[in-house]
């Protein structure tokens, strides 16, 4: 006889051929095929005009970070434990004050709204219905106000400028949005050299041309379903979130984006953060072991480990790479949380068995969103954590908690 896992139900991707009254969802048509997350990648790519597929899916200068995100997991192999009844496995996993449905949430990702329809708002709510966190980026072209309305448990994301009087304006508005977690990301004290933006003719604002209309004219899907519909109905989309006030318009000819002074920012102002924000405050963005101690005795409550998705230095190193040693200096009682190239469930049960408490994925629920709305979203997040149901019977373990260093092999 076959039986269901706990906890798993919320998860599985509805049966395409579920027999007539079974009572499962059925799959809508177009993401019958999606078996991956990497298949979302494929999808997109082809949805997506290239301008706007290459912002979300390069890294900087020759990619050597990028690559090396997803080169990281190759260096481990596991040591699965067998006859271990794992029938009662369940993916609930214990973060600061809550448990979620799974160790993983969706990582903040900028201009969401550019290539899917209300980008942010579909994967708000998507988060929100499957229990797991999501980080709503300062570089997002929605109001906070409205995705905490949609979801009052997201995370937001901050690039604060290195001014103290407009950090604490900033942080006024977040708190009165009311979300009660401020990730403050740290490894932007300038851009990235995104040479394939360049090349794909991909700006912020973007810059009106005939190439660009043409670009869009051979997306229809996207066109209409996305950039049209959104002018239709919400008017020119906006940098909402940057500052304490609107910012520049998605499309100008002549507007410019106030990044603010970053390359000022240094731990005198995350002390200030500290003494004002009142919730949970994350730092993202640490790959040295000596900053993460720096971060947690200036009071976070919790880091990411994270090269930027490889979208700023290139040639920094992987963060799971230094993720066993930061894990050793901080403590495994610490929050040490992580992101930057997991696309599959083994990749997120390779994180936690090197002893982080949770991982976040980026840009495969960008796409999943484009393809296809908060659907698409769902499907992804369900995607995810059927992999990680399954390899963790495979592995012999029953929680991600459960999973360590004994399960890994470590060659002599």
């Amino acid at each position: 006889m076959t039986t269901t896992s706990p906890g798993l139900e919320r998860f599985a991707a509805p049966s395409s051929s579920a027999p007539a009254g079974s009572g499962a969802p059925k799959l809508p048509r177009r993401l019958r095929r999606v078996l991956s997350l990497d298949d979302f990648e494929q999808a997109a790519r082809r949805f997506l005009p290239a301008p706007i597929f290459a912002y979300v899916s390069g890294g900087c200068e020759s990619n050597r970070s990028l690559r090396a995100n997803r080169s990281a997991f190759d260096g481990f192999s596991w040591l699965p434990r067998i006859l271990t009844d794992t029938s009662g496995r369940t993916l609930a996993t214990h973060l600061f004050d809550r448990t979620y449905a799974a160790p993983f949430g969706i990582a903040p990702m900028g201009i969401s709204a550019l290539s899917a329809y209300r980008g942010d708002l579909v994967q708000a709510r998507a988060a929100a219905a499957a229990d797991v966190p999501m980080i709503l980026s300062g570089t997002s072209l929605i109001p906070m106000e409205e995705v905490a309305r949609a979801n009052p448990a997201a995370w937001f994301q901050a690039y604060v400028p290195g001014e103290p009087e407009r950090i604490l304006k900033l942080l006024d508005r977040v708190e009165q949005a009311g979300f009660g977690t401020l990730v403050v990301t740290v490894d932007t004290p300038v851009s990235g050299n995104r040479e394939n933006n360049i090349r794909a003719r991909f700006s912020t604002p973007l810059r009106p041309s005939l190439r660009l209309a043409l670009d869009g004219l051979t997306h229809p899907g996207w066109l209409c379903g996305t950039a049209l519909r959104t002018l239709l109905l919400h008017g020119m989309p906006h940098f909402e979130n940057s500052q304490s006030t609107r910012g520049a318009p998605i499309l100008s000819s002549r507007v410019l984006r106030d990044f603010g002074a970053r390359d000022h920012l240094n731990w005198e102002h995350l002390a200030l953060i500290r003494r004002r924000w009142r919730g949970r405050l994350v730092v993202k963005g640490i790959l040295a072991t000596g900053d993460a101690l720096q971060a947690r005795e200036h009071g976070a409550d919790g880091i990411i480990l994270s090269n930027h998705g490889g979208r700023q230095l290139d040639g920094a190193v992987s963060p799971m790479q230094v993720l066993p040693a930061v894990v050793e200096a901080l403590g495994n009682d610490y929050p040490v949380m992580i992101d930057s190239g997991f696309r599959r469930g083994n990749d997120v049960l390779l994180a936690l068995a090197l002893g982080a408490k949770f991982v976040f994925v980026g840009r495969p629920f960008n796409y999943a969103g484009a393809v296809a709305g908060q659907p698409g979203v769902a499907h992804a997040i369900g995607i995810l954590a059927s992999e990680i149901m399954r390899n963790m019977a495979l592995i012999g373990v029953r929680s991600p908690a459960e999973v360590g260093r004994r399960n890994l092999f470590a060659p002599t």
